[in-house]
């Protein structure tokens, strides 16, 4: 099995950094502190990650991704929000009715454009989390309902094949999955693992690389479920991943500062920070999003 080891892409730290995007279209990373309710962007500048500017919002911020024209959707605590290239923000699609004990979590983009987001119980019932696809006009696509907390998401190189993470439960499931017809197959076990899977991200082959949480690591296993690398990271709540760079060939690995005894604070004093690794692979395109035409009023679960 490869061993790799992540270095600090930068002096910032974020209290709950995540969901970090490639937008390929303008050479920039953009990610987001959630409880800090902040969504970050900057340039990728040699093994640094230069951060340029912040949106921040009175809320929860789960995830962010970009259009091809550069608009940005955001999940909020409970609704998604539309930043043109301008700057000016939209509400969008109210996805947690008010008074729901949950908030958006981990989100991302199928190959047809479409946004698929979850959710994180914040003091609800048990496994009744859900992952949700927002089709055209706001309808909402309830893909599973049963989840301990939704997490990360990911499509196969060829787009024909879904994975996602439930955190609570340990497990990666895998899917198929048709962008042209929206079709959505039954999911199955890929992985359950010894540890709490939180992002995740493909590189061009096919595997999986696996942020855990708790772990100080991301994994990567093949889509047959052999483990077959290790990044270690000197942050014990590693959050995210994703392949940036012009040539997707660095790993962006997000950390969190919460959560940490004082003692771990003071062996972990990165943890929070941007981590960059070379693992000698590429990644598989993340998809866009499709545009304003997506988001709308319509919604609520």
């Amino acid at each position: 099995m490869k061993r790799f080891h992540a270095v600090p892409a930068g002096d910032e730290r974020y209290v709950l950094g995540e969901g970090p995007f490639w937008d390929s279209d303008r050479d920039r990373v953009l990610w987001v502190d959630i409880n800090a309710g902040e969504v970050h962007g900057g340039r990728l500048e040699e093994q640094r990650v230069v951060p340029e500017w912040v949106l921040t919002f009175r809320e929860t911020v789960g995830a962010v991704v970009s259009s091809r024209a550069g608009e940005l959707l955001i999940a909020g605590a409970r609704s998604l929000f539309t930043v043109s290239p301008n700057g000016g923000v939209t509400p969008g699609t109210q996805v947690i009715a008010d008074g729901t004990a949950s908030r958006l979590n981990d989100g991302g983009c199928d190959p047809a454009g479409r946004f698929l987001i979850g959710t994180l119980s914040l003091d609800g019932p048990i496994n009744q989390e859900v992952l949700v696809r927002i089709e055209n006009g706001g309808h909402l696509r309830v893909i599973d309902d049963d989840l301990g907390l939704s997490n990360g998401l990911a499509f196969t190189p060829d787009g024909g094949a879904l994975y996602s993470a439930d955190t609570t439960a340990s497990k990666v499931w895998a899917r198929d999955y048709d962008a042209d017809t929206g079709a959505v197959g039954p999911r199955r076990d890929l992985l359950h693992l010894d540890g709490k899977p939180d992002g995740l991200c493909l590189d061009a082959d096919g595997n999986l690389w696996i942020a855990m949480w708790g772990a100080g690591q991301v994994r990567c296993y093949s889509a047959a479920g052999e483990q077959i690398a290790v990044v270690d990271v000197d942050a014990p709540n590693t959050t995210s991943v994703a392949f940036v760079g012009a040539d997707l060939d660095t790993l962006l690995i997000t950390t969190a500062s919460e959560q940490l005894s004082e003692s771990q604070r003071a062996r972990y004093p990165d943890s929070g920070r941007l981590f960059l690794a070379d693992v000698g692979v590429r990644g598989s395109p993340v998809p866009s999003w499709a545009g304003t035409a997506a988001p709308a009023r319509p919604g609520l679960l």
